[in-house]
C-alpha cells in the first residue's frame, strides 16, 4: 500500500479519538434497538396466547366454580326423582281407587254365584232401598199431595170439589190452609225430592226376569246410574250443610236424574224408557253430545253421560257446579264386601253443558212448592262420569267387556 494514503486514512480516523467514551453507549443503543422490536413481536405473541390459552382457561374454570354440583348433589337429585315417580304412582293409585266402590250387591258381578232369579230381585231391591236412604239422608221431601191436602181439608170440615188441588179455585180459609201445609213441608225439609224422579227407581219396582246374561247388565248398569246419583246427593248434602229448611238452603229440589242424554225434545214416555240406564261413550261418532273433552272409552278409563236437573238460588248456580265436581269421599270393603273397610276420594264429574232458566213460582209445577226468599233459578247440567278401568274390571261382567271391545 502506498504510505502516504495510508497516512491519510489514519488522520481521517484519528478525529474517532476524540469521541471515544461515546462508543460503547452507542453500541449499546444499537444492540438495544436490535434486540426491543423481536422482543416486542415476541411479546405481543405470548399475551394473544395467554389470552387465548390461559385467560380463557381461567374464566371457564371461574364459572365452572360457580356452577360446579355439591359432592352430594346426586343424593338430592336421587330424592327429587324417587319423590316424583312416588307422585305419578300415587296418581296412578289415587286414579284406581277412584272406581274401587261398594257394590248393591256382592253376588252378582262378575258372574252370578247363584242361579236363583231372587238375587236379581234382590238388587232391585236394595237399589231402590239406596235411593230411599239418600233421600232420608238429605232431609228430603216433596209437597203436599194431593191426598195429603184432601184429607187435611176433610179433617177440618172443608172439601174441595175438584180431584186436583188447584189454588184459584180453592176459598180462603182452604188457601190458607193449604199455604200452612205447604210452609211446614219446607220447613221440615232441608231440599225437595222424590224417589219417582231418580233414574231406575220405578224400573226396578216390578222387575222382571228374562235371562241370565240380561239380568246381570240391568244390574251392572244400575250399579254405574247408583254410583252417579250418589255423588249427585252427596253434592246437594254438602251445599245444604248448616241448613234447618227449603227456605234457607242453596239447593231447593231435586228435579231429575237421568241418562237420557241428547233426546229432551222426545216425549216423558220415550225419554222414560232411554233414562233408566247410562250407556258406554264408545266413539265421538257415536256419542249424544259433542264432548269438549274428546274423551270416549278407551283402553283405560270408561266414559258415561248423564242429566241432572236442580232448583237452586241464583247465588248457587256456581257453587253447586264447582261443589258437583269436586272431590268426594267414599268406603270400600274389597269387591267381595269382606275386606277391611277403608276410605277412599273420587272425582269423577266433568260438567259438559249448563243451562240456566228462570221459572214462575205460580206455574203448576211449582204451585204447590215454597222455595223461600231467594230468587230461584232452574239449573240443567249435561255431565260425564269417568271410571278407571284398572279399578273395576275385575267384577265388570264379561259381556260388558265384549261390548267395550267393539269399540
Amino acid at each position: 500500500m502506498d504510505i502516504s494514503k495510508f497516512k491519510d486514512l489514519i488522520q481521517k480516523l484519528s478525529f474517532l479519538g476524540n469521541y471515544s467514551s461515546l462508543i460503547l453507549p452507542i453500541i449499546i443503543i444499537l444492540v438495544a434497538l436490535l434486540l426491543f422490536i423481536p422482543t416486542q413481536l415476541m411479546s405481543s405473541r405470548l399475551k394473544e396466547q395467554m389470552e387465548n390459552e390461559s385467560v380463557s382457561v381461567g374464566r371457564r374454570v371461574q364459572l365452572l366454580s360457580v356452577s360446579t354440583v355439591a359432592r352430594d348433589q346426586w343424593e338430592v337429585e336421587q330424592e327429587y326423582q324417587q319423590a316424583y315417580e312416588r307422585d305419578a304412582n300415587q296418581t296412578v293409585l289415587l286414579a284406581k281407587q277412584s272406581a274401587e266402590r261398594q257394590l248393591l250387591s256382592y253376588k252378582i258381578f262378575p258372574k252370578p254365584r247363584d242361579t236363583s232369579a231372587l238375587i236379581f230381585k234382590e238388587f232391585g231391591q236394595r237399589y231402590r232401598g239406596g235411593i230411599d236412604k239418600l233421600i232420608a239422608q238429605a232431609n228430603a221431601n216433596d209437597c203436599p199431595t194431593v191426598a195429603e191436602l184432601q184429607g187435611v181439608l176433610q179433617s177440618s170440615g172443608l172439601q174441595s170439589s175438584s180431584r186436583r188441588i188447584e189454588m184459584a179455585r180453592l176459598s180462603e180459609v182452604d188457601s190458607t190452609i193449604t199455604e200452612e201445609l205447604c210452609r211446614e213441608k219446607a220447613k221440615s225439609s232441608h231440599v225437595y225430592a222424590s224417589p219417582a224422579n231418580v233414574s231406575g227407581y220405578e224400573f226396578w219396582e216390578g222387575y222382571e226376569y228374562t235371562g241370565m246374561d240380561a239380568a246381570v247388565e240391568d244390574c251392572w248398569y244400575g250399579q254405574l246410574a247408583y254410583w252417579i246419583i250418589e255423588d249427585v246427593f252427596d253434592t246437594i248434602d254438602a251445599m245444604n250443610f248448616g241448613s234447618n229448611s227449603v227456605f234457607t238452603s242453596p239447593a231447593k229440589r231435586l228435579l231429575d236424574v237421568d241418562f237420557a242424554v241428547g233426546n229432551k225434545g222426545v216425549g216423558s214416555a220415550a225419554k222414560k224408557a232411554t233414562s233408566v240406564r247410562p250407556n258406554y261413550v264408545l266413539s265421538m261418532k257415536e256419542a249424544p253430545i259433542e264432548p269438549y273433552t274428546g274423551r270416549v272409552c278407551n283402553d283405560d278409563i270408561d266414559v258415561v253421560h248423564f242429566n241432572i236437573a236442580v232448583l237452586v238460588s241464583t247465588k248457587a248456580v256456581l257453587p253447586f257446579m264447582q261443589k258437583l265436581c269436586s272431590a268426594k269421599q267414599h268406603k270400600f270393603k274389597g269387591f267381595s264386601g269382606e275386606e277391611q273397610e277403608q276410605v277412599f276420594k273420587h272425582n269423577q264429574i266433568t260438567i259438559l253443558e249448563s243451562n240456566v232458566k228462570s221459572i214462575d213460582p205460580k206455574d203448576t209445577a211449582h204451585n204447590l212448592y215454597r222455595y223461600g226468599e231467594d230468587a230461584v233459578v232452574e239449573l240443567d247440567l249435561i255431565c260425564e262420569y269417568i271410571f278407571n278401568k284398572n279399578g273395576y274390571d275385575e267384577v265388570k261382567p264379561e259381556s260388558v267387556k265384549e261390548l267395550l271391545k267393539k269399540e
